[in-house]
């Protein structure tokens, strides 16, 4: 079932896709983004250049990822260990909510992409078009969310999936 909560159409085709890369600046509130054709490892790496290429050189750049396997790449590591100002954080397993750019993408559909149909051209332009928007008037990141609840959601979560692999 699709995220619309309505099941598709047995003829339902997946016209547009697109590898969104995006890096969040959590204090004012802006999006770097690139799509992509894929989200391998090389590709990753181009992202990271780029931001690279638009932080100004004094700044220091964590970057929070999910443990998908080309953030930890070889290739990857090796970057991140010849760009000191970097510095990895991984989100645990199943918590990639907690990684701020996620409500920034849940806005991106939406706002702009929910219920649309779009050749890949299409698509990337739709999402060009919502980042230089977003980024015309950003706002800083703030959690709204009680952390003690957070704390307590993210326990539950792991009760839950503690008890499915004793199950099996």
């Amino acid at each position: 079932m699709p995220c619309g909560g309505r099941p598709h159409q047995h003829d339902y085709k997946r016209h547009g896709t697109t590898t969104l890369f995006a890096a969040l600046n959590v204090l004012d509130g802006t999006v770097i983004g690139r799509n992509m054709q894929r989200h391998r490892h090389q590709e990753f790496i181009r992202f990271l250049n780029a931001i690279n290429a638009e932080v100004p050189a004094d700044k220091a750049v964590h970057v929070v990822l999910d443990n998908y396997a080309p953030h930890k790449h070889p290739k990857v590591r090796a970057w991140l260990d010849r760009h000191e100002r970097f510095t990895f954080h991984f989100t645990p397993t199943s918590c990639s909510w907690l990684n701020a750019v996620e409500g920034f993408f849940a806005k991106l559909s939406k706002r702009r992409l929910k219920r649309g149909v779009f050749h890949s051209v299409d698509l990337q332009a739709a999402i060009n078009r919502f980042l230089a928007e977003h980024n015309q008037q950003p706002k800083p990141f703030t959690w709204t969310a009680d952390p003690d609840k957070i704390i307590a959601a993210v326990k539950r979560g792991h009760q839950a999936l503690d008890t499915r692999s004793l199950s099996r």
